[in-house]
């Protein structure tokens, strides 16, 4: 977990950007409860965990954000820190659909020969891929016509 320099290392975060408070009496570590993105501020908020799960923090007295909320400007590492926070549910259901983006760009490396490529100059490159990418369109569409055939038939 990296700590914050300017939080009095009592915040932190880890790889995922997921934020952390740290109890300075029992020295445990309480993940802090997501509280939105300010898009004016271009800050995340998140909210002490005491306030947002209720969570019994002995170094409540001493922490400075105690039942506070803190914000943490998506400039401080834009990798880690987007709009939409990496601990919300948004984030999982927008990361779910980057598999399919992937498999996309598999089969443009793999099946349509983009690994080793021996295309110079960027307007011959970008027709080459557009044509990989229209192929595969029309690939997609002669299968589901092809699977509507094939119900149709099973129905009558």
């Amino acid at each position: 977990m990296k700590m914050f320099e300017n939080r009095n290392n009592i915040i932190g975060y880890d790889n995922y950007g997921c934020i952390y408070c740290y109890d300075p009496v029992m020295g445990e570590i309480h993940l802090m409860g997501f509280g939105g993105f300010e898009k004016d501020r271009e800050t995340l908020k998140y909210i002490c965990p005491c306030k947002s799960s209720g969570i019994k923090c002995k170094g409540c007295s001493k922490c400075p954000y105690a039942n506070k909320a803190i914000r943490i400007k998506i400039s401080e590492d834009r990798r880690r820190f987007t709009p939409v926070a990496r601990s919300s549910y948004k984030w999982e259901n927008i990361y779910k659909s980057r598999s399919s983006v992937e498999r996309v760009n598999s089969r443009i490396g793999n099946v349509y020969g983009f690994e080793k490529y021996f295309i110079l100059g960027i307007k011959k490159m970008k027709m080459r891929c557009t044509l990989a990418l229209v192929v595969m369109l029309v690939k997609e569409i002669a299968i589901l016509r092809e699977g509507i055939k094939r119900r149709q038939k099973q129905a009558a």
